[in-house]
């Protein structure tokens, strides 16, 4: 198998929302004639189904699975893009086209939430905004224009476990301009709020969010440098880089998050993906490609290395509530394989307890040396107040007391504070049994800064529309805020 072969199998393998399905591009052995492939993953053993039609697809086609089934497929012609579902019907596959969309450049988004709706950015024919377009919705209607934005968008996460806020990243019209993230709020004529920035003139961007949790993961120069953070939607705590995020001579991107920790970022398993930038260190777990798993959670300060299996469609992965890693594969004995994998996490480093041994484990990757304690960037306070009286003054909404946490954590030991010279312990613990728990609601005082005025303003999901179900109130995500940053490392 040719590298490039390699490349498109990987980069077109998707997961439906439900984790039911996947879909990917593939080639019988040999050949370079592509033809879309379904796996299902829902039963003990996955296995593949082959879905081709009367002639080849090209290598830059996009698949999506649906929660049915269905494989939504989108093909490149002359200045537009085709869309059509393609389904298993009998020995043959059947197809039903649903239209094109007018564009040079189109790009399908992670599945919706509900796993029978398909998102794509698509380019303007000015090459100045970015159309978000409703390519298929499980019927037979045509793709439609749901949003516009101007300059260039990239990325792409969904915020709600509805599908109708869409986070995106977007850059000036000709790409210049630092990178900021945004809310699509596609129940409301695509009406655009900011969501992430950290300051004025960082590149600040969101890989990743999981809606039960809201966490998040961001990638931002605010530090000095480009680093991986996280943060919670909803929350006034700071945007944090720890660590443990930041190890020498390597690359971390998250490819997934633990689903079902309701209101509890914190307890989120998330597996990266570990790209080693400087050649392979010796006794890492990648064998001499420079790549492999780690797993992480909110509050550690060094990552769990893991193997990753043979064949590994890399950067990809998925996470089930009860904890386990699922990493696809393929080989020549094994074209459709899923490594299963128990990574079970402490629940924070000052626990005393021994970390539990991973199932699926290998004699560990780099280990970032641990530096004398976390970096963080608050975004939180108003952008007025000095960061050195905002650090060393305690909140003071009582609601953000939490009585069962013990005094005094060193830093960076319990996932629910920060370290003390940012925060006193006693003062940051909430009340209400978790940092989180006013996520997605009204907080008691409005924050200051450019993205204050998303706070209080809800909206109405209605009930004869795509989202959410009648009377049910949606509420706008209180967004990250703008702050200066803070001086030195925390």
């Amino acid at each position: 198998m040719t590298a490039s072969v390699a490349r498109v199998m990987n980069e077109s393998f998707t997961v439906a929302a439900d984790g039911s399905y996947a879909a990917r591009l593939t080639t019988r052995a040999g050949t370079e004639l592509w033809y879309p492939e379904r796996w299902t993953l829902g039963g003990p053993e996955p296995y593949a189904v082959p879905l081709p039609v009367e002639q080849p697809e090209d290598a830059d086609s996009s698949v999506l699975p649906f929660a049915d089934g269905r494989v939504l497929i989108a093909r490149r012609a002359q200045g537009r893009y085709s869309m059509a579902l393609l389904y298993p019907s009998g020995p043959e596959t059947g197809e039903r086209r649903l239209g094109t969309v007018e564009t040079d450049a189109l790009r399908l988004l992670p599945p919706a939430p509900c796993g029978m709706r398909a998102y794509a950015l698509a380019e303007e024919q000015d090459g100045r905004a970015t159309g978000v377009w409703l390519v298929a919705d499980g019927s037979s209607r045509p793709p439609a224009r749901v949003a516009l934005l101007s300059g260039r968008c990239s990325g792409g996460a969904w915020l709600d476990p509805e599908g109708r806020l869409l986070a995106l990243d977007t850059t000036g019209p000709d790409g210049e301009g630092p990178t900021k993230t945004v809310a699509v709020d596609l129940g409301a004529g695509g009406e655009v709020s900011p969501l992430l920035e950290i300051t004025e003139d960082s590149d600040d961007r969101l890989l990743l969010a999981d809606p039960d949790s809201g966490l998040l993961l961001v990638r931002s120069n605010a530090p000095g440098e480009e680093r991986l953070g996280w943060g919670v939607l909803g929350s006034h705590r700071p945007v944090r880089f720890p660590e443990a995020l930041h190890p020498k001579d390597t690359r971390l991107t998250p490819i997934a998050v633990q689903p079902g920790q309701t209101l509890l970022p914190e307890r989120c398993g998330v597996a990266l993906r570990v790209d080693a930038t400087l050649g392979v260190p010796a006794g890492s777990p990648a064998l001499g490609v420079g790549t492999w798993l780690a797993v992480w959670r909110p509050g550690l300060r060094e990552l769990r290395h893991l193997a990753s299996p043979p064949g590994w469609l890399t950067g990809h992965g998925m996470w089930t509530a009860g904890g386990e890693l699922c990493v696809p594969y393929s080989t020549a004995h094994n074209p459709c394989g899923l490594a299963r994998m128990r990574t079970p996490l402490p629940e924070g480093e000052d626990t005393g307890a021994p970390a539990p041994t991973p199932v699926v484990a290998a004699s560990p990757g780099p280990t970032p040396s641990p530096g004398p304690a976390r970096r963080e960037t608050a975004v939180a306070a108003p952008p007025s107040t000095p960061p050195e009286s905002r650090l060393s003054a305690p909140p003071s909404p009582p609601s953000e007391s939490r009585p069962s946490a013990p005094p005094g954590p060193p830093p960076g030991a319990a996932p629910r504070t920060t370290p003390r010279a940012v925060e006193p312990p006693e003062a940051t613990a909430p009340a209400c049994g978790d940092v989180t728990a006013l996520q997605h609601h009204d907080h008691g005082v409005p924050p200051s800064g450019l993205l204050g005025s998303m706070v209080r303003r809800r909206v109405s999901a209605g009930g004869e529309g795509s989202f959410g179900a009648a009377g049910e109130s949606v509420p706008k995500p209180v967004p990250l805020q703008q702050s200066p940053l803070t001086s030195g490392t925390a």
